[in-house]
């Protein structure tokens, strides 16, 4: 009898283990390759709905809305090559536009967001996109905005504006977003 009552107790255990370790989080990382494979056939961007449609409001004073900044800065968005987080020349120029609609608007507090495109690891990607985020607000304050009107933060890969594959559409999810508040 107490060798029955040993062996049940010893499939109960085993039983436990396995039922335990199916469940189990590795918390491993698929580490994604960093050049992009070349058998791959290019597919055509597909370019992403924006989260909020952007209503024209009548002509009335400058409110300060995503709207006005995008109006103010021929756009929100600026452009970052391949595994870089520097500013090129058209990206200061879009930030120079930026910094003066904020001046303008020092009630309005904005976000920028840094986002990359999908090659890399999840966490190199977040780490680089949190560099964009932190060059952007950093020409910003360089050209006057207070600093704490700017919050930061990093999307990596997990946002793209486009999706498709090919460096077309790489290019421009690479990107840094100031986004009004």
């Amino acid at each position: 009898m107490l060798e029955k009552i040993i062996g049940v107790k010893y499939w109960v255990l085993i039983g436990t283990a396995l039922l335990l370790s199916a469940c189990a989080n590795t918390g491993a990382v698929k580490n994604t390759p960093t050049e992009p494979v070349a058998a791959q056939p290019k597919q055509e961007p597909v370019v992403a709905e924006p989260a909020e449609p952007v209503v024209a409001e009548p002509m009335m004073e400058d409110t300060g809305t995503q709207a006005s900044l995008d109006a103010a800065a021929s756009d929100s968005l600026v452009h970052f090559a391949y595994d870089r987080y520097d500013l090129s020349a058209d990206a200061r120029a879009k930030l120079k536009e930026q910094a003066d609609w904020l001046q303008a608007h020092s009630d309005v507090r904005v976000t920028v967001e840094g986002h990359c495109d999908e090659r890399g690891t999840r966490e190199y990607n977040l780490a680089l996109g949190d560099r964009r985020a932190n060059s952007v607000k950093n020409y910003l304050v360089a050209l006057g905005v207070d600093p704490a009107r700017i919050r930061t933060i990093s999307y990596g890969k997990e946002r793209p504006l486009v999706t498709g594959t090919g460096e077309a559409v790489w290019a421009q999810n690479r990107r840094g977003y100031t986004r009004v508040n």
